[in-house]
């Protein structure tokens, strides 16, 4: 088997090990194995980290779109509540998979997992 990048497989939401099957099996729940590779899905898992990244992405790019919105063009309050919720919405939602995904494939690649003590 060929060796997957995982941050190639996790942007393109597949499997981190063999790069083919799909990884959710739902809007952000994954599938416990891979149908292509039959791979355990269920070993990891991403937790807060994806939401943490992507509402940090969200505040860099919209936050100074925002502003500059407002100090160019000066538009009433209603017009800022109108536009940008949305926006911010949907840059959210488009981005939340792939990055769930590539910290997945990251923690599959690097069999990152709960620390433990040594006996």
């Amino acid at each position: 088997m060929a060796d997957v990048s995982p941050i190639a497989a996790g942007l393109r939401c597949r499997c981190p090990s063999c790069g083919e099957g799909r990884v959710f099996s739902g809007f952000l729940t994954f599938k416990s194995r891979c149908e292509a590779c039959d791979a355990d899905l269920s070993i990891a898992d991403a937790g807060d980290g994806p939401a943490f990244f992507v509402m940090f992405a969200a505040l860099i790019v919209i936050v100074p779109t925002a502003m500059f919105t407002e100090l160019a063009f000066s538009p009433p309050g209603w017009v800022h509540f109108l536009i940008w919720p949305p926006i911010t919405l949907a840059f959210c939602l488009a981005l939340l998979r792939p990055f769930k995904a590539t910290l997945f494939a990251l923690q599959w690649k690097n069999r990152a997992g709960e620390a433990r003590f040594e006996d």
